[in-house]
């Protein structure tokens, strides 16, 4: 995965239905937040700084230390692992999960409180260099 140098903005105003094009630009500014970092495009992903991840496999490779994607059906916020947030998970409101994806129908519905201290302990994680299942070097 690689930044494809897309316009952030108008990748956004190009979503479709309403409510996930208000969510995107609502992530857009969370994750700004939280990470510190502008938004960069990742093919259809929006992405905040980046890392290189490397597992005990040998599998490696690039992506975003935190990001989303706005999907016709959600959007898909992607974590290090949702189990290491299962308790806040429990109060976040309407979501279900996969094993590192958040998949949220309607931001308005969750608590953004709750999902601003999701995305900081995910990215206090990689910016830690990640864990027993990934190493994490921060690149951008």
């Amino acid at each position: 995965m690689k930044p494809t140098g897309g316009d952030v903005t108008e990748f956004i105003a190009e979503v479709s239905p309403a409510k996930r094009q208000r969510d995107a630009e609502t992530l857009t500014a969370l994750l700004q937040e939280v990470s510190g970092r502008e938004p960069v495009l990742w093919g259809t992903i929006v992405g905040f700084g980046s890392c290189h991840y490397r597992y005990p496999t040998g599998n490696e490779g690039d992506m975003p230390l935190l990001a989303f994607a706005p999907r016709k059906a959600a959007s898909t916020i992607y974590l290090e692992s949702t189990a290491a947030h299962a308790d806040a998970l429990d109060r976040l409101g309407p979501h279900t999960t996969g094993v590192g994806c958040l998949y949220i129908k309607d931001l308005e519905t969750v608590d953004l409180d709750v999902l601003r201290g999701i995305l900081t302990a995910s990215l206090q994680w990689s910016e830690n260099g990640g864990g027993e299942y990934a190493t994490i070097t921060v690149t951008g």
